[in-house]
């Protein structure tokens, strides 16, 4: 699998971190974990093979992790490099993420459904496994974020293995989650003092770490706190295990 990070921060303007998207090449085919309003052009600054784009994952409904899924169709509906494209997108994501989506077309018509390719929609419901990529082997987790919220487990056929826990509280079911994975992809909102119980900050994630004892985390959805703090050096305090601080641009092979 290679990761690569096209936003490690949130809602809130950054000078140096988009809202909330990762591309995942996988032995059978590319995903996007998320698709917050800057993951589409920051698809193309990377230089990824967005036309060819497999499946797209939507975590929740927050605007920072699925408001780019509507420009992003309306963009391949009209760009030249998507004209030839046959094979279909497949599109997953919580119970009513189809029926968000279809306002948003008929606010102003945009036939967002209408591509020069098939876009399958397929709606999940938590602890639901199922095959996102050939080969790669998908189960989800009901998080104390939002109502619909879910993490997401995925296994390819290599016997690597990724957690994305998207936005979320913490909860001691994440651990058993994300036990024993190859990357723990956890969001880590705050440092301390966290404002608000559905986010997680750096103890909160740590102790998930030391529970779950993944071989590497990787820490994102990065509040402007965190600036001018060395994360992976307090993360070393509370866990004795690889931890990489997510920025935009990052990629990560294993």
């Amino acid at each position: 699998m290679k990761l690569v990070v096209l936003g490690s921060g949130t809602a809130v303007p950054h000078v140096a971190r988009a809202a909330s998207g990762y591309w995942l090449e996988t032995g059978s085919g590319s995903l996007l974990l998320d698709i917050g309003m800057d993951a589409p052009h920051r698809m193309a600054e990377e230089q990824l093979n967005w036309p060819d784009l497999d499946a797209i994952w939507i975590s929740h409904f927050h605007l920072d992790h699925f408001a780019g899924l509507a420009p992003f169709l309306f963009g391949t509906r009209n760009a030249p490099q998507t004209q030839q494209r046959r094979k279909p997108l497949k599109i997953y994501g919580p119970e009513g993420f189809s029926k968000l989506l279809s306002a948003i077309d008929e606010s102003n018509h945009y036939r967002l459904r209408e591509q020069p390719f098939p876009v399958e929609f397929f709606e999940v419901e938590p602890s639901m496994p199922f095959e996102i990529l050939p080969g790669v082997l998908a189960t989800t987790l009901s998080t104390p974020h939002t109502k619909e919220s879910l993490a997401i487990r995925l296994k390819e056929k290599s016997g690597s293995v990724l957690v994305y826990t998207s936005d979320t509280g913490y909860a001691d079911e994440l651990a058993e989650f994300a036990r024993e994975t190859t990357v723990l992809l956890m969001e880590c909102a705050f440092y301390q003092n966290k404002p608000v119980e559905k986010h997680l900050e750096l103890k909160d994630a740590m102790q998930i770490a030391r529970n779950a004892q993944p071989k590497k985390v990787v820490l994102t959805h990065l509040y402007l706190e965190w600036d001018g703090i060395d994360l992976a050096g307090e993360a070393r305090k509370l866990w004795s295990g690889e931890t990489i601080e997510a920025f935009d641009g990052l990629r990560l092979e294993f």
